[in-house]
């Protein structure tokens, strides 16, 4: 048969480059396991160049054959991948002839094999490809399946979105030749499993099966005549190697101990959570935010052949690649030494060939791999396969569950960059996450890129045709599918507020010519009787006096830094956690200008430009469901995050989470998540966060002047109508008064004094458990019942829901933390204004808590009978 490859030793042996081959002293990666359970890889002279061992956890096959050619475990040059499997497909068209080639169909197998089979489709020229995948998609009909019976991941679904794909008359008749590619050939099961499954449906004459290596024992070789007569075709077989596997007797059981034994001495010596194998150090402690790459994929073509990749498709992208590469050399900067192209489960081909072309035209050391399905154990040691591994969560919601996916060979890879290739349905909230891949990669590159090939859906998918009852919810629409197509363009400055129109897009439409305003004490007295709801007026604006604005620009300047800090904070942890490039969606109007400030943090620390919407919620009404309709026509939902300015009990982080879960079952439209990022949760109701103090943020300190000038919003069935946005007035007399834009550029003078301190606060966020807490919801229930009031909506608890119940309504008496200082000296001076009593009390979880009588009337509207002075 061949050589036997069984000792440790360090050889000297030929290393596969392409047509060309290099000597070096060497140490064989099968090495460790052949050692330790006697296993024997027997074939020609270049198998052992081309396989390493690992182990596994499987109960019936602790051995795994390791390709160094393959691009899944081991990093290899792109050339060197690509390449192997071209010189496949030239094979297999020099035996079927140009005109069988030309009427071949290739099918290869998920997920290993799916770039590796489109090499070969791209060597025979003319043949169209399709792979298997474990992912359902809504809307395609099945052509096939069939079970992988020794995986640990068994269904495989053809969806091709030409249904005649298959068919053995495409052109060829029945002479159509249909070439199946896997990475190896051991027993052969699966590959006849799926003949005999596809020549039920689409019989033909001829089938060729492609193999990197053909391990097959001499027990399962004369299987092949044997199947070829008994479906009536004939089976050819192309494979680059051949060899097989001798295993002593017991090598099974031998082979789980020993696995079982090196994952406890691993535990018990490295006990952190997200990688095993070898220790490298990484390159930064800190998670960095990574750049993602626009690469301007060519329209119209498929990410891969998970629905039929055509010649007409390889025409299209061919031309292209090279721009890509550059966009990709750009982004990489000057001379990066050593760079992984990085690619996701089945999307193998399009990283591969993002691959090659960058090598073509970088001089940086290219290599490619993808990340994986399947658990193998990682020992660091020269004879193994498997080095290091990096485990992190499953990110494109697979309809098999959720569960750990792997990297493998990249931690300690001396990469100097790391370019993530992913498509759009797996660019999540988990891909970017704590645990996530993309914070997995940080510590170990000095420089990652994503970049994110449009995860594509063929034209005329309905739910017609349905995907299994495990598959995951309904992707979004893309918005040429959504039905409110006629909502209007968002609102922008200066036509409407006094913000820059790159700041913030409202989802608003402009009321400022209706009449919406109401005394204060005529609102209170009609919101608390029940006939009137605060979202159907709005109060007259407060007009500071000179005095409070000279206290409020006071403030500003005390407490810039303190917010930058905050808003430096927030930012951050959303674009670890969220996503790199997120939906800004501001709460109007208390969180618009912290998205405006979150997008200025974005853009001077970061380079990128997010988009920043707002939008309206009122409580007991909900949120904007057309504002919802716009987002999801125009965006991924799952890319929005909603922003608010603070949290008080959580009232309004308690509506936006019903309201979201109330349309998504009426609309249909899936993906946006309800969480709210906040510049200060005093309240502990959220997980995301700038700070947890109460604290004076000076934006509450105003209404429309530090808000650019809109108005709270609006919500009243005379004015708003079902296919409206919800409405909001922009006060243009009063642009005298303005201070938006001075708010927001106090603040971000600030950012550059207050980086490092983010960077550490940040590093601290991700670590920690920020579960809410919801302690500020349980003191509100307290003090409202202590108080006798016996409502916690008339509670308004913090420093900004206080300033704002000063402002817009008529408050009863405020409780004050004694000695806050001056985070209250504005509160005692509006409290002195109004003639509301401030008491100072010991506990109090908050600064303060603004209380709303509960029997207001317009003659008495506290305890001692005594009306208010509305000034």
């Amino acid at each position: 048969m061949g050589r036997v490859y069984r000792r440790r030793a360090r050889v000297s042996g030929a290393r596969v480059t392409g047509r060309r081959k290099e000597t070096a002293n060497v140490v064989w990666s099968g090495s460790w396991v052949a050692e330790r359970l006697g296993v024997e890889l027997v074939g020609d002279g270049e198998l052992r160049e081309l396989l390493g061992l690992a182990l596994r956890r499987n109960p019936k096959r602790a051995h795994l054959l390791v390709s160094n050619v393959l691009g899944k475990h081991v990093p290899q040059r792109p050339s060197v991948v690509y390449g192997a499997g071209v010189e496949l497909g030239r094979r297999v068209r020099e035996l079927l002839g140009e005109d069988g080639a030309r009427h071949a169909v290739v099918l290869g197998y998920a997920e290993t094999a799916t770039g590796l089979g489109h090499a070969v489709a791209d060597g025979l020229g003319l043949a169209p490809y399709l792979h298997s995948t474990r992912r359902p998609v809504e809307g395609v009909a099945r052509a096939g399946g069939f079970e992988e019976s020794h995986s640990h991941a068994t269904s495989h679904l053809l969806l091709p979105e030409d249904p005649d794909l298959l068919a053995a008359g495409r052109g060829g008749g029945a002479d159509a030749t249909l070439v199946l590619v896997d990475d190896e050939f051991s027993t052969g099961n699966t590959v006849l499993n799926t003949i005999r499954a596809l020549h039920e449906r689409y019989p033909r004459k001829r089938y060729v099966i492609v193999a990197l290596v053909d391990m097959r024992s001499p027990a399962d070789r004369g299987r092949l005549a044997e199947f070829a007569e008994e479906i009536g075709a004939r089976v050819d077989l192309v494979a680059r190697n051949t060899g097989t596997v001798r295993l002593p007797e017991g090598v099974l059981e031998k082979g789980q101990a020993l696995v079982a034994e090196q994952e406890a001495a691993q535990a018990a010596a490295q006990p952190r959570v997200g990688w095993s194998g070898k220790r490298p150090e990484p390159l930064c402690t800190v998670p960095r935010p990574h750049t993602r790459i626009d690469l301007q994929w060519p329209a119209g073509v498929p990410d891969g052949g998970r629905h039929g990749f055509t010649p007409a498709h390889r025409a299209l992208l061919e031309p292209a690649l090279p721009a890509m590469a550059d966009r990709i050399a750009d982004a990489l900067g000057e001379h990066p030494r050593k760079v992984l192209v990085l690619g996701f489960e089945e999307l193998m081909y399009a990283p591969l060939r993002l691959g090659t072309a960058l090598e073509e035209r970088t001089g940086a050391e290219v290599r490619y791999s993808t990340t994986t399905r399947s658990p193998v154990l990682a020992v660091d040691d020269p004879g193994y396969a498997i080095r290091t591994r990096l485990v992190f969560p499953a990110h494109d919601d697979p309809a098999d569950g959720p569960g750990d996916r792997y990297a493998y060979n990249v931690a300690g890879g001396g990469f100097d960059a790391v370019v993530l290739v992913v498509d759009s349905t797996a660019d999540t909230h988990a891909l970017h996450g704590p645990r996530g891949l993309m914070q997995q990669l940080t510590p170990h590159a000095a420089h990652v890129l994503l970049a994110v090939v449009p995860s594509y859906v063929p034209p005329g998918a309905s739910a017609a045709e349905q995907a299994p009852s495990n598959a995951p919810h309904r992707p979004h629409r893309p918005h040429w599918q959504e039905e409110p197509s006629m909502l209007p363009e968002p609102l922008r400055g200066p036509a409407f507020s006094s913000y820059a129109p790159d700041e913030v897009g409202w989802l608003l439409q402009d009321l400022s010519d209706a009449e919406l305003e109401a005394p204060t004490e005529e609102r209170e007295e009609a919101i608390q009787s029940g006939g009137a709801h605060y979202a159907e007026s709005l109060p007259v604006e407060y007009q500071p006096s000179e005095e409070y604005q000279d206290l409020f620009k006071a403030a500003l300047e005390l407490s810039a830094a303190r917010i930058a800090r905050a808003v430096g904070t927030v930012t951050e942890t959303v674009m670890a956690e969220r996503g790199p490039r997120p939906v800004l969606v501001s709460l109007a109007r208390a969180g618009t200008p912290v998205g405006v400030l979150m997008r200025r943090w974005a853009r001077l620390r970061h380079g990128v430009e997010l988009p920043h919407y707002a939008v309206s919620i009122v409580r007991g009404r909900g949120i904007d469901a057309n504002a919802l309709r716009w987002l999801a026509a125009h965006h991924n939902p799952a890319d929005v995050v909603f922003v608010d300015g603070w949290t008080g009990k959580g009232a309004i982080t308690r509506e936006l989470a019903a309201a979201i879960a109330a349309f998504e079952e009426s609309d249909g439209t899936e993906g946006f998540n309800p969480e709210i990022a906040v510049l200060a949760d005093p309240g502990g109701c959220v997980r995301t966060y700038g700070t947890r103090e109460d604290f004076l943020i000076p934006s509450a300190c105003l209404n429309s002047t530090v808000s650019g000038l809109i108005s709270r919003t609006v919500l009243r069935s005379d004015l708003v109508g079902p296919d409206d946005f919800h409405g909001a007035k922009f006060y243009r007399e009063l642009a005298g008064s303005d201070v938006s834009g001075h708010f927001l550029d106090t603040v971000t003078d600030r950012f550059g004094e207050v980086a490092d301190a983010v960077d550490a606060e940040v590093k601290d966020l991700l670590a920690a458990d920020r579960a809410p807490t919801w302690e500020g919801w349980a003191a509100v229930e307290r003090i409202s019942e202590e108080q006798g009031i016996h409502d916690v909506n008339l509670v308004k608890p913090g420093v900004g829901e206080t300033t704002r119940v000063l402002l817009r309504r008529v408050p009863w008496k405020i409780l004050a933390k004694r000695g806050a200082g001056a985070d209250l000296e504005h509160i005692r001076l509006l409290a002195q204004q109004r003639g509301v009593p401030v008491e100072e009390v010991g506990e109090l979880p908050y600064t303060c808590v603004g209380l709303i009588h509960p029997k207001y009337t317009r003659g008495a509207t506290g305890a001692d009978g005594k009306a208010v002075d509305s000034q």
